[in-house]
């Protein structure tokens, strides 16, 4: 018994449809892995975290071949993400000044020329506290799309 002719159309969707569902699912095992390597990581900052006072000397989105990290730090990042540019905060912490590497989120939130307490793990800066007082939070900016629709 034979099938009726199917429409050239109808195999086309077909077969896409199938190219989505493997592309889809090869997304879904690569970010599973992704996940467990970042959780991994986060155990590892967590572990060796320790909290230091900290004055602010200096902050700049960089280039990690301009930002005048160590050489060691510099051959570990994976070659993709050498023209990235990373957030760098120039402090001193002691008699020492260092130039650490602050989270994308805290970032905007670290105050020039103040004294603060910072939650370090190697050279990341993780987390933030004022030793006097609040630490302000920056003004966001609004969009375009805000601006336009008159939002706040």
């Amino acid at each position: 018994m034979l099938l009726a002719p199917m429409n050239k159309s109808i195999i086309a969707l077909i077969i896409v449809i199938a190219v989505v569902i493997v592309v889809l699912i090869i997304t879904y095992r690569l970010g599973k892995k992704q996940q467990a390597k970042r959780e991994a990581q986060q155990e590892t900052i967590d572990a060796m975290k320790q909290t230091m006072s900290m004055l602010i000397i200096d902050k700049k989105k960089l280039r990690i071949k301009d930002s005048g990290l160590p050489q060691q730090v510099i051959d570990q990042t994976p070659w993709y993400l050498r023209r990235n540019k990373v957030p760098v905060v120039k402090a001193k912490v002691g008699p020492k000044i260092l130039l650490l590497i602050a989270e994308n989120d805290i970032y905007d939130e670290i105050p020039l020329k103040k004294e603060i307490k910072a939650t370090v793990s190697g050279l990341y800066i993780t987390d933030i506290r004022g030793i006097r007082g609040p630490i302000e939070k920056p003004v966001k900016k609004k969009n375009f799309f805000q601006k336009l629709m008159g939002e706040k």
